[in-house]
């Protein structure tokens, strides 16, 4: 007698596992295996009789909104959060709509643990807690059989892809196969904050070996026991990649490049960026969602954008990608393109960037913003001649916004902002205690990890959190239904000035320039609503129709965590 089964592809499209009949869909155990149609203890008693499963399960039913109790449960009892991460990531393995309704119902509590900062810890100990197969390892040693690896993953249509060499892991440096947290966390915001359906979704990580010894030495690493190869067999690796991938799901499939070092990132960025949908989050999407937050600051401190001096502490690529966003915003205010690189300027490890420094190390992209000035050594020295009314930190280097670069901000400003976006916590420039306490309660403070809420002087300062998932899902959401030609870096302008515009006036009066978390899942679909505009009045998008509703064609479009 045969069984009654699942169809796989129906169920994750349509957020529902009713039975139904499907010929070479799962059933029985191999069913409860099946972590996009298992529901667990959800599966009604008639369903376990006419699935085969009659007996593999305990017989109590439960309902999903019982199943989230019960996660919610255990990762209150887990010990540290890498605990609670690893929890996360087997829930994920076993029952994926169970897993985005804990996310998307609780996103305080759970984005923190799948992305920054708990991420950082996963990777740096992946091989300890790698679970079953997320996504794809493509070693160098394996070039010339690309196309046969991209093969072997299941699904034939993907829409999104996000990658790594694992160079430049947020502020933890090369750590080399084990960043594939990274792609595999980025994806979960993709599906938990944009409803993008996760088969649809695919982590990749491009094995080139790494420069960190502690790896290379660690009997136990994952990864290729070489250091990492770079000139033309990179390139080379990269672009039979790059083919490889249009080959197998076509033109319009969205790459996002994730945590390359700065060497590569930017030129992989240049030599791709008009001839596929692509983009890079570290440069672009950091850029978007740190001039939002700047923007909104504009209501604290009743400046206009163009009337602000910045200040950066690194000038890599987040720096960069943030500077240059910047001057095209003030550019769109009316200021000519040359004053307004002269209201950004960046200190990097030889001091602040200025024209025929002593010291060197002026990349072209760096030269941009260095300015006719004497030298200095130190960002202290640098906020007292510069006076800027913004400091932005993007370097890693914990600590650098130090108590006196607080005060004199403080000094120098009314309201002085103040952004500490390097990630993991433990890299942060500095706390949102310190910076609240040296400024007296009058600074405009963004993270990129979270902090708690600071009580002073019988006030409560609520941080804001500038964190790429308010932007990279829904930018992704919009490229990948619009089937977008390119992404450019009028997206990212667009997605900033959405962003900024959905932070309300109760928010401001709190001091956020951010909307709440709890609200990034609409953020997110409201934000590639306005992009899907943006793409077609741009005529970068290519699906055709045009939708005339554009909110309603991307909610129609949305995976959902319904049994």
């Amino acid at each position: 007698m045969s069984k009654a089964c699942i169809n796989r592809n129906k169920a994750e499209e349509t957020g529902s596992a009713d039975v139904v009949l499907a010929k070479g869909s799962p059933s029985g155990f191999q069913l409860l295996r099946d972590y996009g149609i298992n529901k667990g203890l959800a599966f009604s008693v008639n369903e376990r009789r006419e699935l085969g499963i009659l007996g593999l399960l305990p017989p109590a039913v439960q309902t999903q909104d019982t199943q989230v109790t019960v996660a919610l449960e255990y990762l209150k009892r887990c010990e540290t959060d890498l605990d609670r991460y690893v929890y996360l990531m087997a829930l994920l393995d076993r029952n994926e709509r169970l897993f985005y309704r804990v996310v998307n119902d609780n996103v305080e509590l759970a984005m923190p643990l799948i992305y920054t900062p708990v991420v950082g810890l996963a990777c740096q100990k992946y091989g300890l807690v790698l679970g079953n197969p997320k996504g794809l390892y493509i070693p160098i040693t394996e070039m010339g059989n690309i196309s046969e690896i991209l093969g072997n993953w299941p699904e034939d249509t993907v829409k999104v892809i996000v990658v790594t060499d694992g160079e430049r892991i947020l502020g933890l440096g090369d750590l080399g196969v084990n960043g594939m947290g990274i792609p595999v966390g980025k994806l979960c915001l993709y599906t938990a904050c944009a409803g993008v359906t996760p088969r649809h979704c695919l982590p990749i990580t491009l094995d080139v070996g790494t420069n960190n010894e502690v790896y290379l030495n660690d009997p136990l690493y994952i990864g290729l026991r070489q250091k990492r190869i770079v000139g033309k067999q990179y390139e080379d690796f990269l672009e039979e990649f790059m083919q490889a991938v249009v080959k197998r799901y076509g033109q319009y499939t969205l790459i996002q490049f994730e945590d390359f070092g700065n060497h590569n990132a930017f030129q992989l960025l240049e030599k791709y960026r008009n001839n596929y949908c692509t983009f890079n989050d570290d440069i672009q999407g950091t850029a978007s969602v740190t001039v939002a937050g700047i923007l909104a600051s504009c209501r604290l401190t009743n400046m206009k954008l163009s009337e602000n001096t910045f200040l950066f502490q690194g000038a890599g690529e987040a720096a960069l990608g943030i500077a240059n966003l910047l001057v095209a915003a003030m550019e769109g205010e009316g200021v000519a393109k040359e004053k307004a690189i002269k209201r950004v300027w960046l200190v990097d490890s030889k001091g602040l960037i200025v024209k025929d420094r002593p010291k060197g190390g002026l990349t072209p992209l760096k030269s941009v913003f260095a300015h006719e000035h004497t030298p200095i050594d130190t960002l202290e020295q640098a906020v007292k001649e510069v006076k800027p009314t913004a400091i932005i930190g993007v370097a890693a280097v914990p600590g650098a916004f130090s108590a006196e670069v607080l005060r004199t901000m403080a000094d120098l400003n009314k309201t002085p902002i103040v952004f500490a976006l390097s990630n993991p916590t433990s890299k942060a420039e500095c706390t949102a205690e310190q910076a609240y306490t040296t400024t007296e309660g009058r600074c405009v403070f963004a993270s990129g990890s979270p902090f708690d809420p600071v009580s002073l002087n019988g006030r409560t300062f609520y941080p804001s959190q500038g964190n790429n998932a308010y932007i990279f899902p829904g930018v992704g959401l919009a490229a990948a239904l619009c089937q977008a030609k390119h992404i450019t870096d009028g997206v990212f302008l667009a997605a900033a000035k959405s962003l900024s515009g959905m932070v309300d006036d109760a928010d401001i009066k709190k001091g956020l320039v951010y909307p709440p978390l709890t609200k990034i899942r609409e953020v997110s679909i409201q934000l590639a609503a306005d992009l899907t505009k943006y793409l077609y009045d741009e005529k970068l998008a290519t699906h055709t129709p045009e939708p005339e509703d554009k909110l309603a064609f991307i909610r129609s479009q949305l995976y959902s965590t319904d049994y």
